[in-house]
């Protein structure tokens, strides 16, 4: 069986039609599926639709947060329950073609226990916030040593890579990243980002750079290797001005005096505020993983899950 997770977010709008139009696709492919709707703590309808759902399609399975814990947590909440030999990963607003779904699934039928998908384009969007996901992606492949200027989280895993994800003690994941480093046989699967059909985006260049940030430090320590380099910055600029001081010193020319302390300070200060913000960033998620808090906390549950509990 394959289980379709499906986080969602104020997506009202699409619940129905997520269930009805990826329903016909995996049906008329004779595929046997489960759809499992993960409300994130949404403030709109989103739930009600998804119980909606449930009472008319026997297929369909809900989880609702107590509160909003964000996309990672809604996907491995799905990967935890989920009851497939495979599971795929999609966004509720069908911007991740659900056609895609019988290919992947052939091909884990072939033996590929990993399938991504890798976007053609990136569909309509603003330059600048083309700009932000083009410089995040470059970042993060750079901070992983991994390719992941195409990645997506729209994935097919076979059930040993899930039970692998799942075993995974840390609490700040990145799934897109993890999915890619737990290795297996992998495949890939091209795809247009298609045009939502109702509803909003719920990414903005805010929750990007957040997301970043986040995701960067969460699975990478090249951030904290900056604080090296700018260590070594600090040292070449200081020989040199050291070097100028003392060949100014033995022929008696006068140093430049004020100004050159102040910018010497200023320029320094900013390297330390600097250097201890990124230390102090991962010492906040070593906090976070100290705690041990759960990545999530389901209130409610629908479906057929409901009924075999």
């Amino acid at each position: 069986m394959l289980s379709i997770i499906l986080p969602s977010y104020n997506e009202e709008k699409m619940i129905l039609t997520a269930t009805e139009r990826v329903g016909a696709i995996l049906k008329e492919a004779g595929i046997d599926y489960e759809l499992l709707f993960v409300d994130d703590g949404s403030k709109d309808q989103t739930w009600a639709m998804i119980q909606q759902a449930a009472e008319q399609d026997e297929h369909v399975v809900g989880l609702h947060f107590s509160r909003n814990f964000g996309k990672e947590a809604a996907m491995f909440a799905g990967l935890e329950k989920a009851r497939g030999d495979c599971c795929a990963v999609m966004d509720c607003d069908l911007q991740h073609p659900p056609e895609k779904l019988v290919e992947m699934y052939r091909l884990w039928e072939q033996g590929y226990e990993v399938i991504e998908g890798v976007k053609e384009d990136r569909g309509q969007e603003s330059a600048f916030h083309r700009f932000a996901a083009n410089s995040f992606y470059g970042l993060i492949s750079k901070a992983t040593g991994m390719d992941m200027s195409s990645s997506s989280d729209f994935k097919l895993l076979d059930r040993k890579v899930v039970d692998a994800l799942n075993a995974m003690p840390e609490r700040n994941v990145f799934f897109r990243a993890l999915s890619y480093w737990v290795g297996y046989k992998q495949a890939s699967v091209s795809y247009c980002v298609q045009e939502r059909t109702a509803g909003e985006s719920k990414w903005s260049t805010k929750t990007l750079v957040k997301y970043a940030l986040t995701n960067i430090t969460s699975f990478s320590s090249a951030p904290l290797h900056i604080v090296t380099v700018l260590g070594i910055v600090m040292l070449a600029v200081s020989v040199v001005l050291g070097i100028i001081a003392l060949v100014q010193k033995i022929s008696g020319v006068a140093l430049g005096g004020f100004t050159t302390v102040i910018l010497l300070l200023l320029f320094t200060s900013s390297i330390i505020m600097i250097s201890l913000g990124i230390i102090g960033y991962y010492i906040a998620r070593i906090y976070d993983e100290i705690k041990g808090r759960p990545r999530y906390i389901i209130s409610r549950t629908c479906g057929e899950r409901e009924n075999r509990a």
